[in-house]
């Protein structure tokens, strides 16, 4: 059978003595007796990288992203404590890799488990690559089908402009964010801002969550994986509209 880059990862990962995966901040972590070795990083927030986040012995790090930068990178969060970036899907030689995991591994376990390593694993390099919507799942069919009325709604609105945030479609009132669409576990959300009373009496209903990061400032998350109602959404985007655009645009606006 065919072995895409996840199943992969997983086969590295998983050969070493007593790991586990777990999902953590929505990528699998791989951990040693419960320390994070590896992290299985796709898109991460809009960044257009396939890649495994390792723990890296000292000046690793610095080594090869300055020397392969084609291969390797400075991760984010985790880059200050000298963890090095890998590209899965950019030529690297799958042993190359296997060998980088194994070192990620020595780092963080046990020394009774790292001594008890002999080898590394030996693996076929993947057939596969990744699925364009699991990578980015904007370019799926249903997001296509709404992001189209929506973004022709939220742009004829005055000094309305598109942007991304953390690789996201977001529609702002000037400079302000009013609308943004993600997906919040494999599920397509539209969010507004509606103000804490508004919020309050929509989240009675299932379609709706307080989302993490921006519900105590008054945001609403509202799931249209499945369906949507285009009145609803446009009335809830004129709240967010008029809440952060400018005296003059809301003049021109009405």
């Amino acid at each position: 059978m065919a072995k895409d880059i996840a199943a992969a990862v997983r086969e590295i990962c998983l050969w070493f003595s007593e790991t586990t995966e777990v999902l953590a901040h929505g990528s699998p972590d791989f951990r040693a007796r419960g320390k994070t070795f590896a992290t299985y990083v796709v898109n991460h927030h809009g960044d257009g990288r396939l890649a495994l986040w390792l723990a890296a012995p000292p000046g690793s790090q610095q080594h090869y992203s300055e020397d392969e930068s084609e291969h390797y990178f400075v991760p984010p969060y985790v880059g200050p404590r000298g963890w090095l970036g890998v590209h899965l899907n950019r030529g690297l030689d799958w042993q190359q890799i296997a060998l980088r995991v194994r070192e990620a591994y020595v780092m963080v376990a046990p020394k009774k488990l790292a001594a008890e390593l002999s080898k590394q694993p030996v693996i076929k390099p993947p057939t596969k690559t990744i699925d364009p919507e699991v990578f980015d799942p904007m370019v799926s069919k249903r997001a296509k089908e709404v992001l189209g009325p929506l973004r022709k709604f939220c742009l004829a609105l005055p000094e309305a402009n598109e942007s991304t945030t953390f690789g996201d479609p977001t529609f702002r009132a000037g400079k302000k964010s009013f609308v943004s669409a993600y997906h919040h576990e494999g599920r397509l959300n539209l969010s507004f801002w509606v103000g804490a009373d508004m919020q309050a009496m929509l989240t009675f209903e299932k379609r709706y969550r307080i989302p993490a990061y921006m519900g105590h400032n008054g945001w609403i998350a509202l799931d249209v994986q499945d369906r949507i109602d285009w009145k609803e959404v446009q009335e809830l985007a004129m709240v967010s509209y008029r809440h952060f655009a400018l005296q003059r645009m809301l003049r021109a606006l009405d």
